[in-house]
């Protein structure tokens, strides 16, 4: 197959894709993890759900075109009538207009493709998909709940922690999360990957500014770059000697594996310490595709954690969020971070209670590995940074002792009185 120039050097990326019209028809319900072999020059597993929805709905492309990460992005759904094809949408889903104009959506067949046809309320299909509720203006909310901008002293860079940095590479995702916190930046029509020359300006900014040795790069997803911009940029970061390690922030893993490719991992084991943190939101999204992908960064000698945003009704009961923390570790994923939903715009319908994220991490402790257990923590409004929230354990103190009391509700007495 013709070797096509990146997405990131061109506008096609954030365009509309041309699609023919897929069949109304709903997807047969086979077992996710029966898996065939791919052709043997592209390597990838593909699940029997893949296979299927790629000849119900793109007839006459090929494994290898499924397979190769660009087609994957020009191919992906971003309107409610391309959806409406093999979906059928509810009420609220129909409604999530304004003025007539559909909210923004991208998302990619391979993740389409895990979606029920059938049922608007199934988890995964409610984190991409637009609904009526976006709509409505709780308060709380606004577009840059973080103030990332404040704290944004040159295009491109945030600097709110003494130590470290987030450089924002682009601002294009391969599939719009519906709770995204940067939606004021990405899920625009006119946003492209940012040019070599604002990268230059940001990474001229971390080489004065030698207290930074922490870089995370995050956008939009920085993997939906070539691999030539992404090593353009981890080079230069890895040349500047006060840089101790370098992250990765994306959820195209999960939501296009297909990018996870050999040369990709290649590339990347020649920036150690180079560590991954992925977006995994539902247990139904550790597929076939998705363990391959994570295998091959972790075989790369990447460390891998997840961090998931607490969303209601889609993980927010301990016994799916155990599942998931179970079904990462199984992938060499640590459970790194619960975020509690950041108050964007339209978003009251996903947040909890934070009494439900307490409950989520209670249901933990005691009752699985350390290892699953991730820190729950809300990421200030106004600019605070990340706050750690615990159950409380801590019953208080009594006669030189401190009094705990454990993951079944048993009292205990540690000697506190040193």
């Amino acid at each position: 197959m013709k070797n096509e120039e990146a997405v990131s050097e061109s506008r096609e990326a954030d365009e509309a894709s041309s699609l023919e019209p897929p069949s109304s028809q709903p997807l047969s319900r086979q077992e996710p993890h029966l898996t065939i072999q791919s052709a043997p020059s592209t390597a990838f597993t593909v699940s029997v759900r893949s296979m299927e929805f790629l000849s119900k709905h793109f007839p006459g492309c090929t494994v290898s075109d499924w397979n190769n990460w660009q087609w994957q992005v020009r191919n992906s759904f971003t309107s409610l009538n391309q959806l409406s094809a093999f979906l059928g949408l509810s009420e609220q889903e129909s409604n999530s207009k304004v003025s007539g104009k559909n909210l923004p959506v991208r998302i990619t067949p391979y993740y389409a493709s895990l979606l029920d046809p059938s049922n608007s309320a199934q988890p995964i299909r409610r984190t991409v998909v637009p609904v009526a509720s976006e709509l409505i203006l709780s308060p709380g909310e606004s577009e840059d709940p973080l103030s990332e901008t404040n704290d944004s002293p040159v295009p491109l860079i945030v600097h709110r922690y003494p130590d470290r940095v987030l450089f924002l590479a682009t601002n294009f995702c391969s599939t719009f999360c519906r709770y995204c916190t940067r939606t004021h930046m990405v899920s625009q029509q006119d946003k492209v990957h940012s040019t070599q020359a604002e990268w230059d300006r940001a990474l001229d900014y971390i080489r004065q500014h030698h207290e930074v040795r922490d870089v995370l790069i995050s956008g939009g997803d920085p993997l939906t770059l070539s691999d030539n911009r992404i090593e353009y940029l981890l080079s230069k970061l890895h040349e500047i000697k006060h840089v101790e390690f370098i992250r990765i922030g994306t959820k195209v893993p999960v939501v296009m594996p297909q990018r996870i490719t050999h040369d990709l991992t290649r590339m990347l084991k020649k920036y150690h310490p180079l560590f991954m943190s992925l977006h995994f939101t539902h247990p139904n999204e550790v597929t076939p595709e998705v363990k391959d992908a994570c295998c091959r960064l972790a075989d790369a000698g990447i460390p891998l954690g997840s961090q998931t945003v607490l969303l209601q009704g889609i993980n927010d009961a301990p016994g799916v969020y155990l599942q998931l923390t179970h079904e990462l570790l199984k992938i060499r994923v640590k459970p790194y971070y619960l975020y509690q939903c950041d108050p964007i715009p339209g978003s009251a319908h996903f947040r909890t209670p934070v009494e439900k994220g307490l409950e989520v991490m209670h249901g933990l402790r005691g009752f699985t590995s350390g290892y699953a257990i991730p820190s729950f923590v809300i990421d200030a409004p106004g600019g605070g940074g990340k706050i750690p929230l615990l159950p409380d354990y801590v019953i208080g103190h009594e006669n030189g002792n401190l009094v705990l009391q454990n993951y079944q509700g048993n009292t205990y007495r540690y000697p506190d009185y040193i």
